[in-house]
């Protein structure tokens, strides 16, 4: 259940958040605590994701190759004019 306004005890404050000095002090010390990559594995990371992305623009380029083809193929099979153009 939770503690509303109504609910509170009386003579206790509501908790402030911290000044900017204090977050930045806690925000240096957690990115302490920050198990950073090597150089070797950042590179390594860095071709997976890039050769990852490029297979996947490939992909993504190939269907939307495909479907382009197949919708043109089908309007110009089932057209209303049989892929005749109009007598305007």
């Amino acid at each position: 259940m939770t503690q509303t306004n109504a609910d509170a005890k009386p003579g206790k404050e509501p908790q402030r958040g911290t000044g900017p000095v204090t977050f930045t002090k806690q925000v240096v010390g957690e990115l302490r605590k920050v198990r950073w990559p090597t150089r070797r594995e950042l590179i390594t990371y860095t071709i997976v994701v890039i050769v990852f992305v490029v297979i996947m623009v490939g992909y993504v380029s190939l269907l939307d190759f495909g479907f382009g083809e197949a919708i043109t193929w089908l309007y110009g099979t089932f057209g209303g004019n049989g892929g005749e153009q109009a007598p305007f």
